[in-house]
C-alpha cells in the first residue's frame, strides 16, 4: 500500500514537473506562479511562504533557477527521490524543444509565424514575472519589517536611476538582511 501511494506521488510529481518545464517559457520566476499552483493551491504539500523561501533559495544557488526550484520543490514534496525525479522531468522539455530548435534552426528563425509566437511568450512570460512581484511584495508587506519594505523601492531606484549592478544590490541587501537577524538575536538573548 505505502509502495503505491509513493509511485503514484512520483508519477504525479514527474507528470506536474514536465508540465510545468514544457509550459514556462521566459527563465525560473515564470516557474513560481505554476508551481504555486500545483504544489500549493492544488496538492498543499507546503505552503505559500515556503515556495518563496524556496524560490530565494533557488535564486541563490548556482544553475538555472527553474531546475533548482523543481528539485526543492521535489524534496520537500518526496526527499531525495523526488528532487531527483522533479530534476529529470524538468529537463527534458528544454532538451528536446533545444534539440528541434537546433535541427531546423536556419528555416525557424526567418518564419515570421515562429517569430510572432516567441513575442507572444515574452510577453507571458513579463506577466508572470510581474505576477510573482506582486505576490513576494505581499509576503514582504505581510512581515510588517521597516528595511525590508523600503529595500524593494531603494533597490530599484539604486539599479534603474543610478545604475548600480545587480549583483551589489543583491550582496547589500543580503548583509542588510543578514545584520538584521544577528541584531534580533542578540537582542533576544
Amino acid at each position: 500500500m505505502i509502495l503505491k501511494q509513493s509511485m503514484k506521488l512520483y508519477v504525479w510529481l514527474f507528470a506536474a514537473n514536465l508540465f510545468i518545464s514544457a509550459f514556462t517559457f521566459g527563465g525560473g520566476y515564470t516557474v513560481v506562479p505554476m508551481v504555486r499552483r500545483f504544489f500549493v493551491a492544488k496538492k498543499q504539500y507546503f505552503t505559500e511562504e515556503d515556495l518563496m523561501n524556496m524560490a530565494a533559495v533557488a535564486q541563490s544557488t548556482p544553475g538555472a533557477i527553474a531546475l533548482n526550484l523543481s528539485a526543492l520543490a521535489g524534496y520537500k514534496t518526496a526527499g531525495i527521490a523526488g528532487a531527483l525525479i522533479s530534476c529529470i522531468a524538468a529537463i527534458i522539455p528544454p532538451l528536446v524543444i533545444l534539440t528541434v530548435i537546433s535541427a531546423f534552426y536556419k528555416k525557424l528563425i526567418s518564419h515570421s509565424i515562429i517569430a510572432a509566437v516567441l513575442k507572444g511568450m515574452e510577453a507571458g512570460a513579463a506577466a508572470l514575472m510581474v505576477d510573482f512581484i506582486i505576490d513576494m511584495y505581499a509576503l514582504i508587506l505581510k512581515k510588517k519589517s521597516l528595511l525590508l519594505s523600503a529595500m524593494i523601492p531603494l533597490s530599484f531606484i539604486a539599479h534603474f536611476i543610478f545604475e548600480i549592478h545587480a549583483a551589489l544590490i543583491l550582496l547589500v541587501c543580503c548583509f542588510l538582511c543578514m545584520l538584521q537577524v544577528f541584531c534580533k538575536r542578540r537582542k533576544e538573548a
